[in-house]
């Protein structure tokens, strides 16, 4: 007698954006039943039937199990686990509407958001355990290095999946994975989703010397330097070290600086290229999610005595207080005293700690096929 094959997990993915519509292609690709919430109807009706979203993703076919609907409640009914992918700026009224529906659910909340929230500098996770009243155990985040077009193409990607619980990042990192997508797993949440809020500052100022007409050297100095401000900052915030040189630290920082795709590069290039910041919004249909967290970041930084010199002239060129053209590696102190390359939290200098991350992120993409390791 042939055994009746399991039913396909359900799962939930809210927002429809790039981001969110090629994570609920990434779960279907690895064997869930995905159903989209999508704010417009035109948009809920073109992934359902066409199998599209010619807006975000031109010219990707989404999976057959792939669904979508313009309801809350039909998307959340019954999954198994909800992926959230909106703005994080409006992710508190989101989860407002959230609440109610999943009241009798015991589902992972997992966050695809990259931002901390401009009124209280609170991450992601945080707004969803005060939003939904839930016990943290059940929230994850997934961090990484994740151009959501190279990705829905199939290009091979690792990413992690964090929760406070060992278990629910297991249990994620279990249906988000396929061919094409690796998951690795870790339990500090506050260094993957401070890396993943972190490297978006430090792309929009690579973005701004792009847009300017610096070289390689220029990039390659901020990026570095940036890895430092990144670190001190998480660290001084509980974080663990080697997750800021990890996929969701180190790696998510070179894709997001180095890539035409990441958004945030693109609006610090625009910045770069004499464009205001209104002009940047106006022209960009896609949220910068970089734009929105440099002053809470900046913020919560000068609450912990952390600087952050490249972080601050951002501000500075989005406050219209700087000319882009200034926003440079020597700019990235604020007097002349030789300094070390150390970081502030006494780790060797950035140099050999770059040389380390670089090996271990190469070592974790070599390793990504068998089971969800440690990142």
């Amino acid at each position: 007698m042939s055994r009746k094959p399991a039913a396909a997990p359900k799962v939930a993915v809210i927002g429809a954006g790039s981001w969110g519509t090629t994570f609920g292609k990434i779960l279907a690709d690895g064997g869930a039943d995905v159903t989209m919430w999508a704010r417009r109807p035109e948009q809920a009706l073109e992934i359902r039937e066409s199998k599209r979203n010619s807006q975000y993703l031109p010219g990707i076919n989404l999976p057959r199990s792939m669904t979508a609907t313009p309801h809350l409640s039909e998307a959340l009914d019954g999954a198994e686990q909800i992926f959230l992918s909106i703005p994080s700026q409006t992710a508190r009224a989101n989860l407002k509407a959230i609440r109610p529906l999943i009241a009798s659910s015991e589902a992972p909340i997992i966050s695809l958001m990259k931002g901390v929230e401009k009124s209280s500098g609170l991450r992601m996770s945080q707004v969803i355990e005060q939003e939904l009243q839930i016990d943290p155990a059940r929230i994850a985040v997934a961090s990484g290095p994740n151009l959501a077009l190279e990705i829905a193409r199939e290009q091979p990607t690792a990413a992690v999946i964090s929760s406070t619980s060992r278990e629910t990042a297991e249990a994620v990192a279990r249906l988000a994975r396929n061919k094409y997508f690796r998951t690795f797993v870790n339990t500090d949440v506050t260094g993957t989703e401070f890396g993943g809020v972190l490297k978006n500052l430090i792309a929009v100022a690579i973005g701004i010397v792009d847009g300017v007409g610096y070289g390689e050297n220029t990039k390659a100095s901020i990026i570095t330097r940036g890895l430092v401000e990144m670190t001190d900052f998480a660290v001084a915030y509980g974080a663990e070290p080697e997750t800021l040189q990890g996929l969701a630290g180190l790696g998510d920082l070179i894709a997001t600086c180095q890539s035409p795709l990441s958004r945030n590069n693109t609006a610090g290039r625009l910045l770069g290229q004499g464009y205001s910041m209104k002009d940047v919004v106006k022209q960009m249909n896609q949220t910068a999610e970089g734009l929105a967290s440099v002053a809470p970041v900046l913020q919560l930084a000068k609450d912990v005595g952390v600087d952050m010199p490249i972080v601050r002239q951002v501000k500075m060129v989005l406050d219209g207080q700087m000319n882009p053209r200034d926003i440079a590696p020597h700019l990235t102190t604020d007097d002349d005293t030789p300094k070390g390359e150390r970081t502030q939290y006494g780790q060797a200098g950035s140099g050999g700690a770059l040389r380390r991350a670089l090996k271990r992120t190469l070592d974790q993409f070599r390793n990504g096929g068998r089971s969800a390791p440690r990142d």
